[in-house]
């Protein structure tokens, strides 16, 4: 993740002085631990301020609201009473080539300042710091206590003191090429490090910009360079400096993350909602492997705990089974008794109904009758056994049917590509929560968006017909219970887990048997067996599908069933071909 420079936070800077000052302070909510959300409101419109001190993403720019949940931390409750109703007069660097901002706040334009909100954008030790026209420190995101740091402590009552001063030459617009190149290419170094030691103030990403637009490689030696290479290194260390004096920067998204000092004829982002889309897609993307691993390891570990216990059920029921053989040995004890001879170890008899002979284990010490008791006994406690033990591993079994369903839904969402990827996985998430899978003490039970904005994946037949794919159990219920009409068609494995798919029809019209067989093998596809050649698919109309009471999320039944024969391979083939724009995430 990019980190914000002095470049990027100077940009922001003057792009919220331009549009965004002065502003009334009429809401302030802390969204995370890491992340504060100012509602700013101007003679253009309303907007809110993201300021974060999140140690790999720092940052400051206009953003999305925050979500409408109760905000608990202190930090905010405490800006809200010194800040709201107030108006944000200025924004400004607390010193030269600094990664800080003061946003002052007063009553009103012209008014003196009351109170100064100091963001220190500094990686791991970022900060946001509440001070009162006094230069006391009120409150603070962070407190830094003397034995945490001797040269700048933060606690609240103590005097506010600037960062500590940087140290090492400086940019300078007016800096003459020469001394420039002979500071730079002193040691021999790769160029990115040569930049960088040299003077402060220069980040990696900023020095990737000014060495790829002056068409150079990082690694190349500043030994290496001609003199056409430092003009073209040069003329772009004018053109950054240029737009920092100038407070005009060409704000672009790149392959490699963003910058500021892009070409000017192509550089057309908004700077704040580029911001705000880079910044949200990273956090996206790393919630996202979190919790697909997360889930993954919630849902193979209780899979492993159910298979072993159903193994466990299925050696006690194959011992269960045995029970009609002991009670067939009493019975011919019991019918031979009169043959039976004290000390006897075995007795062999003849069988009831084959009429071969059976040997029979004797215990010494007990007669044929005590032994024939004792064999109804075990024939007994074995009989209960299996009857008690049937319904467990009924129970078990379906319980694994459930899961393999869900971690089914978890593998089909490999990879991030949409924000409609990640509230899948949250989805799955709060499915586990509610059903006792899985612990989160910061759970809230949401409201569930409507039925016609489910993300279900969409797709077309070869002739243009609808089709919809539950991305997890709840949007499978949706198909099910919601989206379905009486016209459509539902398909879906037999027997296998797999996402629940819906083939959209009109009043009266009938699908061809090639579209009947390219929805089966997109069935086949976003199923547990993807990977197979062919895998049996089975149909109905939507009013045969039933979900039986209390069953788990995404669990029905169905009946008047018809079966195909999905192809998951081919459904791979033609799921790479280009979309239809129309066929958008809902």
């Amino acid at each position: 993740m990019q980190p914000v420079d002095v470049t990027t936070l100077m940009a922001t800077c003057a792009d919220l002085r331009q549009g965004w000052l002065p502003a009334r302070c009429e809401q302030i909510v802390q969204r995370d631990r890491t992340t504060l959300c100012i509602a700013l409101r101007t003679l253009k419109g309303r907007d809110w301020l993201t300021i974060s001190w999140h140690p790999q993403a720092a940052r400051l720019h206009i953003g999305a609201a925050p979500p409408k949940q109760p905000d608990t931390f202190t930090f905010s409750q405490q800006l809200k009473h010194q800040l709201n109703g107030l108006a944000l007069v200025s924004i400004e660097p607390v010193a030269p080539w600094e990664r800080a901002l003061d946003l002052c706040f007063a009553r009103r334009p012209g008014d003196p300042v009351l109170w100064h909100l100091y963001v220190e954008i500094m990686g791991k030790y970022s900060n946001v710091i509440l001070v009162n026209h006094q230069n006391q420190i009120v409150t603070a995101a962070h407190q830094v206590s003397e034995q945490q740091s001797s040269v700048r402590p933060i606690l609240t009552g103590a005097p506010y003191a600037l960062p500590p001063a940087l140290t090492g030459p400086r940019p300078a617009l007016d800096e003459p090429q020469n001394r420039w190149q002979e500071r730079i290419a002193l040691v021999p170094n790769p160029l990115k490090k040569a930049l960088i030691k040299a003077y402060c103030g220069l980040s990696s990403a900023l020095v990737r910009d000014l060495v790829n637009q002056a068409e150079l490689e990082l690694s190349q030696s500043t030994a290496t360079l001609t003199d056409a290479d430092w003009d073209r290194l040069f003329n772009q260390w004018q053109r950054w400096l240029h737009c920092l004096s100038h407070g005009q920067f060409y704000p672009q998204l790149t392959a490699y993350g963003y910058t500021m000092i892009g070409p000017v004829q192509t550089a057309k982002n908004s700077l704040q909602e580029m911001l705000q889309t880079y910044y949200s897609d990273r956090f996206n993307r790393q919630e996202f492997e979190r919790l697909h691993h997360q889930l993954g390891q919630v849902l193979k570990g209780r899979l492993r705990k159910l298979s072993h216990k159903a193994d466990g059920f299925c050696d006690r029921l194959d011992q269960a089974t045995q029970a009609d053989q002991y009670r067939q040995q009493a019975d011919l004890l019991m019918a031979y008794s009169h043959q039976w001879q004290p000390g006897l170890e075995t007795m062999t008899v003849d069988d009831f109904e084959t009429g071969e002979p059976v040997t029979l284990a004797l215990d010494p010490d007990k007669t044929a009758i005590q032994t024939a008791q004792q064999l109804y006994k075990r024939h007994q406690k074995l009989k209960r056994s299996r009857d008690a033990i049937a319904p467990l591993l009924a129970e078990v079994q379906q319980e694994i049917a459930y899961l393999e369903q869900v971690d089914a839904a978890r593998q089909q969402i490999e990879t991030y590509a949409a924000v409609a990827d990640l509230i899948a996985l949250q989805e799955i998430r709060d499915e586990l929560v509610q059903e006792g899978y899985l612990k989160d003490p910061t759970y809230r039970p949401q409201s569930r968006p409507a039925a016609d904005r489910v993300a279900v994946r969409k797709f077309a037949t070869p002739n243009g017909l609808a089709i919809w794919v539950g991305r997890n159990n709840h949007q499978n219920d949706q198909i099910v219970s919601h989206l379905a009409t009486d016209y459509d068609l539902w398909f879906h494995t037999q027997e296998i887990p797999g996402s629940h798919v819906l083939l959209r029809l009109s009043a009266g019209e009938v699908p061809s048997d090639a579209d009947l067989q390219y929805v089966a093998d997109i069935a086949a596809y976003f199923s547990r067996a993807q990977q197979a050649d062919q895998v049996p698919v089975v149909y109905t109309e939507p009013r045969h599908v039933y979900k039986p009471k209390g069953a788990h999320p995404g669990m029905v039944i169905y009946k008047h069933e018809r079966v195909l024969w999905g192809q998951p391979q081919q459904a791979k083939a033609n799921l790479t071909r280009p979309a239809d724009p129309a066929l958008a995430l809902a």
